[in-house]
């Protein structure tokens, strides 16, 4: 069963992938997007995710839907995080399942693509030099 969420909360991708174990699949991939220390050659020190929760909620749950019926996959999850995150956090997990590779690794590409694409998720970054910027992610 496909699944978008917003999460204030730490992501614990150990938990969602044993909730995505069957025995039906021989294939797990997960993409981690973590919060880095620089962009464009500006040194990060912090960054802040908003988002418009009813639409981004909605729009999550479409792309994962058009997921399992685009790819031949058994489940697909995605989380991410909203609120405050420090350098090295996980800010967006998805992982799909599936019964051969091919079609998880390219389920998997395309839901964060799509995510990054069409969710009304903003980021905003804190620089070293005291300038703040906010970004599509």
């Amino acid at each position: 069963m496909p699944d978008f969420a917003i999460s204030e909360s730490p992501i614990d991708p150990a938990l969602l992938r044993q909730a995505m174990q069957s025995p039906q699949c021989g294939a797990f991939v997960a993409f981690e997007g973590w919060v880095r220390d620089n962009h464009l050659g500006k040194s990060v020190l912090a960054l802040d995710y908003q988002v418009y929760r009813e639409l981004a909620l909605g729009e999550g749950e479409r792309i994962m839907h058009e997921a399992c019926a685009r790819f031949t996959i058994v489940d697909a999850r995605a989380v991410h995080r909203v609120g405050s995150l420090a350098l090295g956090d996980l800010a967006v997990w998805v992982g799909v399942s599936a019964g051969h590779r091919d079609a998880a690794f390219s389920a998997c590409r395309w839901i964060i693509d799509e995510i990054k694409a069409r969710v009304p998720i903003w980021k905003r970054e804190h620089y070293a030099d005291g300038v703040s910027e906010w970004l599509h992610p």
